[in-house]
């Protein structure tokens, strides 16, 4: 079986890897220097006014919602809708008090209105999601139509092609730290596994920033986080055209 090929059997299975890791997650995320507050800075890049009031946003691929307590946290005034395919997952950010004012919905970010979440949104997140997505470019042009005219994404994500040193820290910590961490708390590693790889595999800046352009974003620009991550986590914001 091809790298390739093997690969995209992999993204098919990420949500079932994710049920199983989804009661340890927070755990393991969380001694990332920088993961929450990386999440935080994406989520205020979106930049929309007045605390959000009057605002629906999704958080798509939400997971056990750390991004979602992002949102919660810059836009404490908005109506917040997160999406992710992993039922585990989902059950773990319905459970936590900070974001009762939420709504979760089991769906799959390939085909996010095919999970009736309503729309159009004023602004979108998502976080380490595009990445995993079978058929990205089929992707984004449908979640394009759930949002309004001229509102803002984000899409917080790895990239490190074409960035030798990106591409060298991101192996060191994947297999020093990830990895065997994995192991620790989960007693399951394929997840964290195929995370080191699809990382690699992704599109460089570059090339996603004409992803996004062949899908019809504007206004699209990469900025990067600070601390270890710099050039390994970016915050690539866009527009749907007016």
């Amino acid at each position: 079986m091809s790298r390739a090929i093997d690969l995209q059997r992999r993204k098919q299975a990420v949500p079932d890897d994710f049920d199983l890791v989804a009661r340890s997650y927070d755990r393991l995320v969380r001694r990332n220097p920088g993961y929450i507050e990386h999440l935080r800075l994406s989520a205020d890049r979106l930049a929309i006014a007045d605390r959000g009031r009057g605002a629906r946003l999704l958080d798509l691929c939400c997971g056990t919602g750390l991004s979602t307590e992002a949102l919660v946290r810059a836009y404490p005034e908005a109506e917040i809708v997160g999406l992710d395919a992993s039922s585990g997952m989902l059950a773990l950010a319905r459970s936590k008090p900070a974001l009762s004012q939420a709504t979760f919905v089991l769906g799959d970010a390939s085909d996010p209105a095919a999970a009736d979440i309503g729309g159009p949104f004023d602004g979108v997140l998502m976080a380490y999601g595009i990445r995993n997505l079978p058929e990205p470019d089929v992707a984004l042009g449908r979640i394009s139509n759930l949002l309004k005219p001229g509102a803002p994404i984000c899409f917080h994500e790895y990239s490190v092609k074409g960035n030798p040193r990106a591409v060298a820290i991101w192996t060191g910590v994947a297999w020093a730290v990830i990895i065997p961490n994995g192991l620790v708390t989960a007693r399951h590693t394929r997840i964290f596994r195929y995370l080191w790889r699809s990382v690699l595999d992704f599109d460089s800046p570059s090339q996603f920033d004409a992803r996004l352009r062949r899908a019809g974003f504007v206004d699209r620009y990469t900025l990067p986080v600070p601390g270890w991550q710099r050039g390994i986590v970016h915050s690539f914001l866009a527009r749907r055209p007016r």
